[in-house]
């Protein structure tokens, strides 16, 4: 009967950790990328601008419905088929690609709904002021909205930093990958994937933490 290995646990750690700038640069550049789409559509949605709103259900309705892993597996080995100028793009990117538009689809209805729940009265004050349509949305409703927003946006956000495990499965030498090859050389399955479960724990504790910090500063500045 096999039993726990502590010593194997512990010294796996450092192992992961070199290669917890992969995991986290991901998820950033995923997050930034995935907002700025998100916003577009928030937008599009709003206004309900002709065409481009009926893009934009399809577009949520497809990265909502489908698995993310069937998503990357799209993007990384099928694209290529259909555009050969893709078979260029590293795992890596695919994997960023992927992570970005399958959540933007969640973060622009946490957008589009941030939107419509703020007053509307605050809209006939900026047109009255002589304000475009544009220094309004910009200047006085989307930075509201994004304060609305950001306890879904954050929750978005470490759901991302989760779904960043998907990425071994293309290849890109993330933590969940080591973990995956530490474990197939050492048979020492339980053990490996124990610590990596740990390490995401500990990453999605201390997003959390900062999503509290954030709110509360948030919500001190507009309670003056």
């Amino acid at each position: 009967m096999n039993t726990f290995d502590v010593d194997y646990t512990l010294g796996i750690f450092p192992i992961l950790l070199k290669y917890i700038d992969i995991t986290i640069s991901m998820a950033l550049i995923s997050t930034a990328i995935a907002l700025i789409i998100a916003i577009f559509i928030a937008i599009v949605k709003t206004y309900n601008i002709k065409v481009l709103s009926q893009i934009s259900d399809i577009y949520i309705s497809f990265f909502r419905g489908t698995p993310l892993l069937v998503q990357l597996f799209l993007l990384y080995y099928g694209l290529p088929q259909l555009f050969p100028s893709f078979s260029s793009m590293d795992a890596y990117a695919a994997s960023v690609l992927g992570l970005s538009l399958h959540f933007s689809a969640y973060m622009a209805e946490a957008i589009r709904g941030a939107i419509t729940s703020i007053d509307k009265g605050q809209f006939e004050a900026a047109n009255s002021l002589g304000m475009s349509q544009t220094q309004t949305f910009r200047f006085i409703i989307l930075p509201q909205a994004i304060r609305v927003a950001i306890p879904s946006l954050m929750n978005n956000f470490i759901d991302l930093v989760k779904s960043t495990s998907l990425a071994f499965t293309l290849g890109v030498p993330e933590i969940m990958a080591k973990a995956q090859l530490e474990a197939s050389s050492s048979f020492k399955y339980f053990e490996s994937f124990l610590a990596v479960a740990i390490v995401y724990w500990v990453l999605v504790i201390s997003f959390s933490y900062l999503q509290k910090k954030l709110e509360n500063r948030l919500n001190k500045a507009y309670s003056k």
